[in-house]
């Protein structure tokens, strides 16, 4: 997406206001086991749909933490987070992240971005701050927040 306005220069002029919600995503069972097989963790309350049926207390499998976080950069470039007249947009860091709630396997997920801060660094690279509150469709509660960096170099 393109946000009307917003480019390098005037970033600061978006702090404290909202980039955008991006589309929906699906966190479906295949979506979970790809990221089991290439992290490791194959706890069955994620992989094992039998298991999770019957014994979790969310009436399925769901998704790991860090699978639901880790959509959240892909989703703040959807939303439009690196400016068009950037050079490139890296991941920086966080500084805080709570997860809310579980995010059952065929769910749809989509982040909401504020951009709360920037600061400018030497040689052309500027720290962004966002907020990121990632909705579950049909759920009053979020998944997860967090507050992200990420470099971009102008």
């Amino acid at each position: 997406m393109s946000i009307e306005g917003y480019g390098v220069a005037t970033l600061k002029n978006f702090v404290g206001r909202e980039l955008g919600v991006s589309n929906w995503v699906i966190v479906d069972q295949a979506r979970i086991d790809a990221f089991a097989e290439c992290t490791g963790d194959k706890q069955w309350i994620h992989v094992d749909v039998e298991r999770a049926t019957r014994e979790s207390p969310y009436g399925g499998t769901i998704a790991h933490g860090y699978l639901t976080l880790s959509l959240l950069a892909t989703l703040a470039i959807e939303v439009g987070l690196i400016p068009a007249d950037a050079r490139a947009g890296l991941n920086y860091g966080l500084d805080k992240v709570r997860f809310m709630a579980p995010v059952k396997a065929g769910a749809r997920v989509r982040s909401r971005v504020v951009l709360l801060e920037v600061e400018e660094k030497q040689g052309g690279r500027i720290i962004v701050k966002t907020a990121n509150e990632l909705q579950v469709e049909g759920e009053d509660k979020p998944a997860l927040v967090a507050e992200t960096l990420a470099m971009l170099i102008a």
